[in-house]
């Protein structure tokens, strides 16, 4: 049995890496894409990890299927198509090492994804994760929520990325109705401050994710807040903790890395998160923090996901 298995896209990100002798932009090849930067954290963490998704046949994919591979991560649920190439994301970097995508796919292979596609041996697993990009488009849309349907009867633990990419969709309406669908099959849902707002249109965060949590029945939603660290809402109990002081480099993947960290210590409790006292869901949102901090002092999603001594060096200090 796997621990986690997370589905959605595997993809190069290309991030600024200053400039040539004769002045144009150099561009860095990383390997990313939030599904894969989560399983990939917790691969590096010892977790027994799993992908379901779809590449090109071509360099970008082979060279992203070896990534997972070197990293330990299954990839008996990965598919290369010959008829899509690998989606293409290049990252826009502030002086704040803050982020924004433009993104070739058209079609991805991602957004190929169908149910014949995805290896029943990947679906016995204690967690499955997903993001709201593999909902964009068909066939990966149905696949995802048949899936869903499927693991949600058995009663594993769904974790969700309601992630806001405005490019990868026809219209901020359907963005925001596809995005709160997926709502209808999570236990735990790590969304940004910003998302909260796009999906419920309030910055309260206390009200929207009670909100979310009794239209949704959810065990626990997390809201990342950047440099001001994170708002935990679990049964009621509520709480911001604050972040790690960390140079930032780039911010890519650090919403992901905190994602990986919560479900690395869900795996550790005997008891459900809903069981969780104060302490207990304070001292796993600082150990995500942690790992969210230090995603953001490297470039890059699955190369930046750091170890567990890394991580507990931080906390440490």
């Amino acid at each position: 049995m796997f621990e986690v298995v997370a589905l959605g896209e595997l993809l190069i990100d290309f991030t600024p890496a200053g400039h040539a002798p004769s002045g144009e932009k150099l561009f860095q090849q990383n390997p990313g894409g939030a599904p894969a930067n989560v399983v990939s954290c917790l691969a590096r963490f010892g977790r027994r990890t799993g992908f379901i998704g779809k590449v090109g046949d071509d360099q970008f994919g082979h060279d992203l299927k070896q990534v997972l591979e070197t990293n330990n991560v299954s990839t008996a649920g990965l598919v290369l198509d010959s008829t899509a190439h690998t989606t293409l994301a290049f990252v826009h970097l502030t002086d704040q090492g803050e982020r924004s995508f433009s993104f070739y796919r058209d079609p991805g292979a991602d957004t190929l994804l169908t149910r014949a596609d995805v290896n029943p041996d990947l679906l016995n697993t204690k967690i499955f994760h997903f993001g709201s990009l593999s909902l964009t488009d068909e066939p990966a849309r149905s696949t995802t929520f048949e899936v869903l349907e499927q693991l949600k009867a058995q009663g594993v633990f769904i974790s969700y990325d309601p992630n806001l990419r405005p490019l990868l969709w026809p219209s901020l309406a359907e963005a925001k109705e596809r995005m709160l669908q997926g709502m209808d099959y999570a236990d735990l849902i790590k969304l940004t401050d910003e998302e909260l707002e796009f999906l419920l249109g309030t910055t309260d965060l206390e009200r929207g994710a009670a909100e979310l949590t009794e239209q949704y029945n959810l065990a626990a939603v997390f809201v990342t807040l950047g440099e001001r660290g994170c708002f935990y809402y679990v049964q009621g109990q509520a709480g911001t903790v604050p972040a790690f002081r960390v140079n930032v480099v780039d911010t890519t993947g650090s919403g992901d890395g905190f994602t990986g960290g919560m479900l690395h210590r869900i795996l550790e409790s005997p008891e459900p998160i809903t069981a969780w006292d104060r302490d207990a869901l304070e001292s796993s949102v600082r150990f995500a923090n942690a790992v969210g901090g230090l995603v953001a002092t490297k470039k890059g999603g699955i190369p930046a996901m750091p170890t567990l001594a890394e991580v507990h060096a931080l906390l440490a200090r």
